[in-house]
């Protein structure tokens, strides 16, 4: 109950009160009326309010349940009166935890049997997952006595992927990155090397068959397959929180403007932060090595221990980018560490690409060790001074030289497309 409803109470008691007590027949006949109004309002407000919430239906659609960050995202919403009362005014609140998410409205006469439509738009600005919903409808009486709310737990789920940059190239490890050495060891998977044909054998998949061999021998006939003899690429993301710099805060997000209108194309404005920086590159990076059919795989240690295994495909790329998009740089294990632990599970040939602002030597000389067992390396330096620490990456790039592992410096506010593609310190 509203206190404007409170006080018409209180004015009705004091009204019948007076009736009883005044005397002369006037007085007390216009009083009584006046106990009736105000009844009258009371009761006649409660129904009102009581069915201003009932006989309503509201469903909220997005149009995608993933994104990214620079995007934007579309929900549908829909009020519809299933009822023959119809509704004076109604207020739509949204309890979604999406950042700039304001999907909170109010409408006005909504008659019996109609429905309402309507669009909300939203910038993506920061990665997650998001919850839209619930919503609270509140429904009133004309007088604004009283109000009603009905609860809609209707809710869905928003991944929005770290922004990714269209790389075309990267600065690669000797001119060996995009090979490795032949691998003859048949595998149970399917690849894109065939080793051989054999009979077919209780509990093969059927995609397995070879079939011009099939109608030869009149048998069931199947493929072998032996491992993929391309390098398989490992992105070691750095989330250790004492070495991380910048601050957060919100991006100016751009307009989306239809492509024949722009005079320009659109930048991407990422969050000021090494956090952020790092995982756009981690998620651009494996987005580029998935397109070219190679084997990703993903080591970082955030929240917790995030450790994905070398495979291809659409499928893969999706796996990377939802631990991407939940992964905050609270880690405690310091790059070198990280790097001794997980190398050693690591065959030779296989290609490291270590993301870090860090600017301890150490990584390096565990890097350059890995290199001596036959795994390759290369490094993607986030240029902590550019982001407000004391120390830079310029005593790295000497280091990384003297090991012979390639790197590129990023600075904040680089175009990532350019500063990922050049090399440093060879």
């Amino acid at each position: 109950m509203k206190q404007q409803a409170f006080v018409v109470m209180i004015l009705c008691v004091v009204s019948l009160i007076a009736a009883l007590t005044v005397p002369g027949e006037t007085g007390r006949v216009l009083l009584y009326k006046l106990t009736y109004l105000l009844a009258g309002i009371l009761v006649v407000s409660y129904l009102w309010s009581w069915s201003s919430v009932r006989w309503l239906e509201f469903t909220r659609r997005p149009r995608t349940r993933r994104s990214e960050v620079g995007k934007f995202i579309e929900e549908r919403f829909q009020v519809r009166n299933r009822g023959l009362i119809p509704k004076l005014w109604m207020e739509i609140q949204d309890h979604s935890d999406l950042p700039g998410h304001h999907a909170n409205r109010v409408l006005s006469t909504l008659g019996a049997r109609q429905r309402r439509k309507w669009t909300v738009k939203t910038a993506c600005w920061q990665r997650g997952c998001f919850t839209l919903g619930p919503a609270t409808l509140l429904g009133g009486d004309p007088f604004g006595l009283f109000q009603k709310r009905l609860q809609v737990e209707d809710t869905s789920t928003l991944v929005v992927y770290p922004a990714m940059v269209d790389l075309t190239t990267f600065a690669q490890p000797l001119g060996q990155l995009p090979g490795g050495d032949a691998v003859r060891r048949r595998t149970h998977y399917i690849t894109t090397n065939v080793a051989g044909v054999r009979d077919y054998a209780p509990g093969d998949s059927f995609n397995r068959i070879h079939w011009p061999s099939t109608a030869r021998k009149e048998r069931l006939i199947v493929k072998e397959f032996e491992l993929d003899p391309t390098a398989d690429v490992w992105i070691f993301l750095d989330m250790d929180a004492r070495v991380q710099g910048g601050q957060r805060e919100e991006p100016i997000i751009e307009p989306e403007v239809p492509a024949l209108l722009r005079t320009r194309p659109a930048r991407l404005r990422l969050m000021p932060t090494t956090e952020e920086y790092g995982v756009t590159i981690a998620a651009s990076l494996a987005r580029h090595f998935s397109v070219r059919e190679r084997a990703v795989g993903l080591v970082t240690y955030g929240q917790r221990r995030e450790v994905l295994q070398a495979d291809r495909g659409e499928r893969q790329l999706a796996k990377i980018l939802e631990t991407l998009a939940v992964i905050q740089a609270q880690g405690r294990s310091p790059l070198a560490q990280v790097l001794a632990v997980e190398g050693k599970y690591l065959r030779q040939g296989t290609t490291l690409v270590i993301i870090t602002p860090s600017t301890d030597r150490h990584w390096v000389l565990v890097a350059r060790d890995l290199t001596r067992r036959g795994l390759r390396s290369t490094a993607v330096l986030l240029d902590a001074r550019s982001f407000g620490c004391d120390t830079g990456a310029e005593a790295l790039v000497g280091e990384l030289a003297v090991s012979r592992i390639p790197a590129c410096v990023v600075h904040r506010d680089d175009d990532l497309k350019v500063a990922l593609s050049r090399q440093v310190g060879l």
